[in-house]
């Protein structure tokens, strides 16, 4: 089910977009809003984002995922999917 919802997210636009201000508190908690309703997530990082200076591109989508308990399931340049983590809804349920 994750994989037919990745492959239809690669083919829409993205639905968060993080620009010059960063990674703000507000885009995590978009993000962790937006996989807890659809479960998949597509964003990009805008040219004027200071992460472009400070990381490699490969290591953006990583440390994303890993301050909103996601799993990156692409990177396209500076494009990528983050999918909700099985282990997080199970404790949610618990």
């Amino acid at each position: 089910m994750i994989r037919e919802l990745v492959k239809k997210a690669w083919h829409e636009r993205a639905t968060i977009n993080i620009g010059k201000r960063g990674i703000t508190e507000e885009v995590l908690e978009e993000i962790r809003r937006q996989l807890k309703k659809h479960k998949v997530v597509k964003v990009k990082i805008l040219r004027n984002c200071p992460l472009r200076r400070n990381y490699e591109r490969k290591e953006i989508p990583y440390i994303i995922a890993s301050k909103v308990n996601a799993k990156v399931m692409g990177v396209r340049g500076y494009v990528f999917i983050l999918a909700r983590m099985r282990k997080l809804d199970s404790k949610l349920k618990a």
